[in-house]
């Protein structure tokens, strides 16, 4: 087993998603993070890492969780495919669509593939109001949809984490607080929090968001980014002043993963992750000292669709 975790200090649990490693076979991607120093992955399902329709997946699956297990990564599950259920059509269809049954049954096994690897919780969203849906309408299938999500996750033991995600139906921390009231507050049911669409659009501070939500906080992505832009950044590019918000963390008592998350950076992946590391390594540590303050949110508008 790699020792590249060992001797860590307790802290804040750092991972990286495979969606900022597509170019790399997923064996040397997890040795390349281990290597480096993080304690786990956020895997994306998709055709390049881990296919869920593809031919003999039990084996695969078993295989890579032996191999996480071998090398001491934990993982979460993600499902932001881009065109995995449609080559013509990003993300289609989601569960907004008039028929939702391909997303739901890529979410359903992606709670299947989430039990058997052990993951800690397996994150979906909502998608973007198809053309020529009303809003009712929409929200009345993002519901339906998302209960039969939490049936699967309950009969299998999984957790879920419901990330909002700028210019989707469920756009922000309080679309997803409606959205599990409006299905009953399942205990199953928490949340994804993506910091930097905490900047680019919520009326908080990004520390306040994840006081917020910390009672429901099962997932963590990170990366930085402008107000009202959503773009990924690489850290120190963007506006987030992270020490506050890696303090904001601790203080909740967040135990699960903080995974990087860099969708259109492959191209320079494993220097990408050492600077990643290193920079939120540094900001911990900062962060147990009077650093700066978060910077306050201006009123800039948010692009519709966002960029994942």
């Amino acid at each position: 087993m790699s020792t590249g975790t060992a001797g860590r200090a307790p802290g804040l649990r750092y991972g990286y998603g495979t969606n900022g490693f597509a170019n790399h076979r997923l064996a040397d991607a997890l040795r390349v993070l281990v290597d480096l120093g993080y304690q786990g992955v956020a895997l994306t399902l998709d055709h390049d890492h881990l296919d869920p329709y593809a031919a003999g997946l039990p084996r695969k699956v078993a295989r890579i969780a032996d191999q996480l297990r071998d090398l001491g990564l934990a993982v979460v599950v993600e499902t932001g495919a881009r065109y995995l259920l449609d080559p013509w059509h990003k993300h289609a269809p989601t569960l907004l669509h008039d028929d939702a049954e391909r997303r739901i049954d890529f979410l359903t096994r992606a709670v299947a593939i989430g039990a058997d690897l052990g993951a800690e919780a397996v994150s979906f969203w909502s998608g973007v109001c198809p053309d020529g849906i009303d809003e009712a309408t929409a929200w009345d299938r993002l519901v339906a949809g998302c209960a039969r999500v939490v049936d699967a996750a309950a009969a299998a033991g999984v957790t879920l984490g419901f990330e909002p995600e700028p210019g989707m139906l469920v756009a922000d921390i309080a679309d997803w607080w409606r959205l599990r009231a409006a299905l009953g507050a399942p205990s199953l049911f928490g949340i994804t929090l993506d910091i930097g669409h905490c900047r680019c659009l919520e009326p908080k501070s990004v520390p306040d968001c994840v006081t917020e939500v910390a009672a429901h906080l099962v997932n963590v992505q990170i990366d930085d980014m402008r107000r009202g832009v959503h773009e990924h950044l690489e850290f120190g590019t963007g506006e987030i002043d992270f020490p506050p918000v890696l303090a904001a963390l601790r203080a909740a008592g967040y135990p699960g993963l903080v995974a990087v998350e860099l969708p259109r950076h492959s191209h320079a992946a494993p220097a990408i992750a050492a600077r990643s590391i290193d920079f939120l390594r540094t900001a911990e540590r900062v962060a147990a000292t009077p650093a700066g303050r978060p910077i306050a949110p201006t009123g800039a508008d948010v692009p519709e669709g966002g960029q994942s």
